[in-house]
């Protein structure tokens, strides 16, 4: 009787002190970790769910992408769940649990552990403009170089192409060798994540020769300069912007420097559709609609709102909202064969999630969530609930999701149909296997090229890369060695 109420006692301490550890699995199944038997992996997550998940989440993946104070080997790891450090909160559990019980819960950790440093490539040093992946072989074409952060894409008709770079400069990219600067562009705030982020060519482009650029817009005020996603539409006239025009502010203005979301699309109905970050308030600005921060707006060509948006006769919110309860969404894009909205947004710790864009959905950020906090908090203890939408996977450690593409065409057959996703936390390309809405493979492609931040398929059939340190590259198919 005395051990049963001593079981209890861990449990009800594990759930409420805050621990030293902290991660979830992109499937809804148990989690399997490569190299321990089922049986073992069995065991020893269950013990983690019902001993560590009250302090550390749920799953032990999230857990795992952490700096670890006490060392993570397995002796370590052995050391610290069989004696604790009370002081830090960390109880004993050498009365609980036996000692292979200690054993397989420190090889499950162990494992995860392991499974985040395959994500660590700083190591890999580039030798050469090769880059093989598991079904073909790719070099760089270098389109732009010497930029400073390269941002957004977009492609004129009959070659060329337009780069955006946060620093507030546009770069106008024809023939060759030819780059010019445009003139005319819009005061941005180039601070933290802030500056001239992305650009979309207006579906009548060849006509009315509309460009869209979203950006952070700032303003002085007595407690200091507050900024937020802008978005300004404008002529491209040679190499300079005409008729410049402020179609969207996001509202209200902050004093944060981060989460402006910003990428733009045009949908096959006409509409602009485009993602504004929660600008790191996520207590208060996500799951409202009264506020345009959090979430993917709707809006017709000239700023205007369209009438079948979903709170358009909702009182008191904004109407241009499509969707809510996001955190940073920095992807954006429509799926080919069916033409709705795919968008990645970055998580805390973990967390970072692909989703379907739904109109008038809640996308539930951060009531739930697959991350913890930077610092190891638990964000929420929850990670799905009734009305609130799943997503279609999530990456855990978290990859810093930025632009992303379908790949079509014939140049790249063994990918065709996939979807690429840039990396920013990591460098590389993430390469994601589609079946459906399902993501059934990944890989990792041009490991610690840099900081990626848009990937585009251009009119040519090619992919290009924008990478921060001031580079857009063309992929090319090459044979493999």
């Amino acid at each position: 009787m005395q051990r049963i109420f001593y079981f209890i006692a861990v449990i009800i301490v594990t759930s409420f002190l805050f621990g030293w550890m902290g991660f979830k699995n992109p499937e809804k199944s148990p989690v399997r970790i490569a190299g321990l038997k089922p049986s073992l992996a069995d065991s020893a997550q269950l013990n983690y769910q019902n001993f560590c998940g009250g302090c550390h989440g749920e799953k032990m993946d999230a857990f795992v992408d952490r700096k670890w104070k006490h060392g993570s080997s397995k002796a370590e790891m052995y050391k610290a769940i069989k004696f604790g450090y009370a002081d830090e909160g960390m109880p004993a559990f050498q009365a609980a649990f036996t000692d292979k019980a200690v054993n397989d819960l420190a090889d499950y950790i162990v494992a995860g552990v392991e499974n985040v440093k395959r994500y660590d490539l700083n190591a890999i040093v580039i030798k050469e403009n090769y880059f093989p992946s598991e079904s073909l072989a790719i070099k760089l074409d270098t389109i732009l170089r010497d930029a400073k952060l390269p941002w957004g894409i977009a492609f004129l008709p009959g070659g060329g192409l337009l780069v955006t770079d946060r620093s507030g400069k546009l770069y106008k990219k024809t023939g060759r060798n030819n780059v010019d600067t445009i003139a005319g562009l819009p005061p941005v705030l180039a601070e933290g994540q802030g500056g001239l982020l992305d650009i979309v060519l207006h579906p009548q482009f060849a006509k009315n020769k509309f460009i869209y650029l979203s950006y952070s817009a700032f303003k002085k005020t007595d407690s200091g300069v507050v900024a937020t996603t802008a978005i300004m539409r404008a002529a491209l006239e040679g190499n300079h912007l005409a008729n410049q025009k402020i179609i969207f502010e996001a509202l209200p203005y902050s004093k944060t420097r981060h989460h402006y979301g910003s990428r733009m699309l045009f949908g096959r109905d006409g509409k602009l559709y485009f993602s504004v970050g929660e600008r790191g308030n996520e207590k208060q600005n996500p799951q409202t609609t009264t506020n345009d921060l959090g979430k993917i707006h709707r809006i017709n060509d000239d700023g205007s709102i369209p009438q079948d948006n979903p709170f358009v006769h909702t009182a008191g919110a904004k109407p241009s909202i499509y969707s809510y309860g996001h955190r940073n969404p920095q992807g954006l894009l429509l799926y080919p064969p069916t033409g709705a909205i795919w968008e990645t947004e970055h998580g805390p710790r973990g967390g970072d999630e692909l989703n379907l864009v739904k109109k008038g959905a809640n996308y539930g950020w951060p009531v739930i969530t697959y991350g913890i906090n930077y610092d190891g908090r638990i964000m929420s203890k929850i990670s799905a609930a009734p009305g609130m939408e799943q997503p279609l996977t999530y990456w855990i450690p978290s990859i810093a999701p930025s632009g992303m593409a379908f790949v079509s065409g014939d140049r790249y057959p063994q990918w065709k149909g996939n979807l690429l996703v840039g990396s920013l936390r990591f460098k590389y390309l993430n390469r994601c296997v589609l079946k459906g809405n399902k993501v059934v493979h990944q890989e990792m492609l041009l490991k610690n090229i840099g900081r990626l931040r848009d990937v585009r398929m251009g009119p040519d059939g090619y992919i290009y890369v924008a990478v921060e340190g001031g580079y857009v590259f063309r992929l090319v198919p090459v044979a493999k060695k």
